[in-house]
């Protein structure tokens, strides 16, 4: 634990105002009228004011010498980082022509109190016409070719007269529509009648280069093709051209699987009479970003450690490398971007990028022992205009939003009727504060990019994912090789407050980074495991009674918030509002206060604590006191909570 350092002057503005009173009483008797309307007290607090500021200011220098401090060992304010989601934008009518979406366009959130939230997309978003030009339905029996069938009307038997799982009923478009929404227009027969439309043993596929890649279903009003109606299936990116069956086509499928438990299967084939297919959407990936393109910097001194200060701020990370461009003789000169200049050469282009401060900095010049300088990075030239090709502002936690809070275009596109997230965004961090810094620091001084202890560990994969809304570092005790057990959470939008398990299960690429990150500073013989804790569910069902004349509705919500924000693994949860601590118990009392100090409670009448399964919905065994293991964080689990009137 760092030493409290003491002010340098630890008086206040009532303490000059006293002192000086003293004074004037002492210096001065005959002035005695010293009451707040005589202007000499006047004259005194603007003077003691003043004073309080330059104390004040004068108590900040430590705070002033040690940021500098961490400069020199090179400690950087981390940025923040973008939370990321799918946008589906829907065309006013299906695809007749190729319709672009381009790369940047910008989706905003409908304000609520506050100003909306801006995701642009990061690639061009191409959605192309599609026809059917192919029907085959696959059995036990083989594939026949039902295309000419369909053509003339019908009717084409989907499946086997009674359908058998493998069953499939394959289609065939004229192109690839992958990243796409297709609307498929089917006529049919109640013939397949018996399953239930909600849980029907039917999945929509699409073939892939290595095999069929499941679809997601956004409408079925087909009831599983038991009426005629519209389906409407996303394509997945990886949706490509392949043959099946000697014929070239973008396929999809409908493939009959095993009924749930307790479901019912089909009894009978369904029966097409018709089937259509057009494109009316697409589905690209954004980021809660703000894009700037092409931005001029000025002109190159031709100096070495020159500063360029950027228009916006702060710059987010995880963003890709920006690219910066030097003009020259030859044209426009590409700069590599590096974290430090402590290997670059004076010939090397290197610059350094401070998102937080939103500079451009590029290699200092250092004096040697022998009285020459050595240049770390090349110098642009004298009068060499420069320019950051794109960068990108924004990020922080508030990106994280639920499904649906993305419904507005910043500007109009043709043909485009609207935009929508269908998928929650996740991934916002907000940027790193003075105070973490501090704390960093003298880690970053000991372990100097080395993973020795626990701590190093985490500090280094924070470094590496910044994404990460929290990082611990579990090492092994046993007798075996060392193991340093990295248990990582990510940042996850909570709807009401309440959280969705897999969204608290990391993305493949954050593990990746953290594991290659811990894999080059790992002591040798050291084994890095990196992974999500285990999730232990916990269900509270209490009963309060409310107090006179309040809404019993609004105190049951407010309960539940409270319930499902102190049981939550990230920040806001917990005693210390930090995120549940990792292996801390679950014990009823501190639940009895929680809800006890809910505004229009006035009384807990009863509270029981109970273990739950968050993967199958089943509720466990009553206990008063859940024990977590050190590798374990709660997860809230379908509270209830029942509010009676007084």
């Amino acid at each position: 634990m760092a030493l409290p350092a003491p002010d340098l002057d630890d008086r206040g503005f009532d303490d000059l105002v006293g002192d000086a009173r003293r004074l004037i009483a002492d210096r001065c008797p005959e002035w005695t009228d010293l009451h707040p309307a005589d202007p000499g007290i006047t004259l005194i607090e603007t003077f003691a004011s003043l004073t309080d500021q330059l104390i004040y200011r004068l108590n900040r220098v430590p705070d002033r010498l040690y940021v500098k401090f961490l400069e020199l060992i090179g400690v950087r304010l981390v940025p923040p980082t973008a939370a990321r989601t799918t946008l589906t934008f829907w065309l006013s009518t299906p695809a007749r022509a190729t319709q672009l979406v381009p790369a940047g366009t910008r989706a905003v959130t409908v304000a609520d109190g506050g100003d909306p939230l801006v995701f642009a997309t990061l690639a061009d978003l191409a959605v192309p016409p599609c026809v059917l030009t192919q029907l085959r339905v696959r059995t036990a029996d083989g594939v026949t070719d039902q295309t000419g069938a369909l053509e003339l009307g019908g009717p084409v038997v989907a499946f086997s007269p009674v359908p058998q799982p493998g069953d499939e009923l394959l289609i065939g478009l004229d192109r690839p529509v992958g990243g796409c929404a297709v609307r498929l227009e089917f006529e049919g027969r109640v013939d397949g009648v018996g399953v239930n439309p909600l849980h029907p043993p039917l999945r929509w596929e699409a073939r892939g280069a290595d095999g069929w890649l499941d679809c997601e279903v956004g409408l079925d009003e087909t009831g599983a093709l038991n009426r005629p109606g519209a389906i409407l299936l996303h394509v997945p990116d990886g949706h490509q051209a392949s043959l099946v069956d000697g014929v070239l086509a973008g396929w999809l499928r409908a493939r009959v699987v095993t009924p749930q438990e307790g479901q019912p299967g089909y009894s009978a084939s369904p029966v097409v009479l018709g089937l259509a297919a057009n494109t009316v959407g697409g589905t690209t990936e954004a980021v809660h970003a703000d894009l700037v393109d092409d931005e001029e910097l000025g002109d190159s001194e031709g100096v070495p450690g020159q500063r360029f200060t950027l228009t916006r701020r702060p710059v987010l990370a995880g963003f890709g490398d920006p690219v910066l461009e030097v003009s020259s003789d030859d044209g426009w000169q590409r700069w590599s971007p590096v974290e430090h200049f402590a290997g670059s050469g004076p010939g090397d282009r290197h610059f350094l990028l401070d998102g937080v401060a939103g500079e451009v900095v590029f290699g200092p010049a250092v004096r040697q022992p022998d009285g020459t300088l050595r240049r770390y990075g090349a110098v642009p030239p004298r009068g060499g205009r420069l320019r950051l090709r794109r960068y990108a502002v924004g990020g922080g936690s508030r990106g994280n939003v639920g499904v649906g809070a993305i419904t507005a275009l910043r500007a109009s596109i043709p043909y485009v009727a609207g935009v929508e997230n269908r998928h929650p965004a996740s991934g916002g961090v907000d940027g790193e504060t003075l105070d973490e810094a501090r704390r960093r620091g003298p880690l970053t001084l000991r372990s100097r990019s080395r993973a020795v202890t626990a701590e190093d560990h985490e500090v280094l994969a924070r470094e590496a994912a910044p994404e990460l809304a929290r990082v611990r570092c579990v090492p092994s005790n046993g007798d075996g090789p060392p193991v340093a057990r990295l248990l990582v959470v990510p940042a996850a939008p909570a709807e009401e407050g309440r959280l969705r398990l897999e969204d608290l299960i990391p993305a493949e690429s954050s593990l990746a980074r953290v594991a290659g990150r811990l894999d080059e500073t790992r002591l040798i013989g050291t084994r890095v495991v990196v992974e999500p804790p285990r999730y232990r569910g916990v269900t509270v069902v209490a009963r309060v009674v409310a107090r006179p004349r309040v809404v019993v509705e609004r105190v049951r919500e407010e309960g539940l918030a409270a319930l499902y924000g102190f049981l939550s693994p990230l920040a806001g949860g917990g005693p210390d509002g930090r995120g549940w601590p990792f292996g801390r118990p679950v014990q009823a009392g501190e639940l009895f206060a929680v809800l006890q100090r809910v505004r229009g409670v006035e009384l807990v009448e009863d509270l029981r604590l109970f273990t739950a399964n968050p993967v199958t919905g089943e509720r466990g065994t009553e206990a008063g006191r859940i024990d977590l293991e050190p590798d374990s964080l709660v997860f809230s689990f379908d509270h209830q909570l029942r509010v009676e009137e007084h």
